[in-house]
C-alpha cells in the first residue's frame, strides 16, 4: 500500500511539472511572435528535451540516477515532440506541394 502512495506522489509532482511547464509554454505564445519565431522555439525545445533524455539516461546507466521513472517521462516527452515535429514538417511539405500545384 504504501509503494502506491508513493506512486501517487510521483504522478502528481510530475503532473504539476508538466503544468508548469504547459502554463510558461502558453503563456510565452501570448507574445507576438512571427511564424519562424515560434518554429524556431519548437525546434530548439525539442532539440533540449532530446538532450536531457540522453543526460537522463546515461545518468541512470552510470547509476547517477535511480528514479526510473523520470527516465522513462524524459524519453516520452522526447518521442512525442520528435513525431510532433515530424507532423509538422509533414504537414508543412504537404501544403507547399498544394500551393506548388495550384493553377494560377
Amino acid at each position: 500500500m504504501t509503494s502506491i502512495n508513493s506512486s501517487v506522489v510521483k504522478l502528481d509532482n510530475l503532473h504539476e511539472k508538466v503544468m508548469e511547464k504547459a502554463t510558461e509554454t502558453l503563456g510565452s505564445s501570448s507574445q507576438n511572435l512571427g511564424f519562424s519565431d515560434r518554429m524556431q522555439n519548437a525546434l530548439t525545445d525539442v532539440a533540449d528535451a532530446q538532450k536531457q533524455s540522453a543526460d537522463s539516461m546515461k545518468a541512470f546507466e552510470l547509476g547517477l540516477e535511480t528514479d526510473l521513472s523520470k527516465v522513462m517521462v524524459d524519453q516520452q516527452v522526447s518521442s512525442l515532440g520528435f513525431q510532433l515535429t515530424l507532423n509538422v514538417r509533414n504537414k508543412m511539405l504537404s501544403a507547399y506541394k498544394d500551393i506548388l500545384n495550384m493553377p494560377v
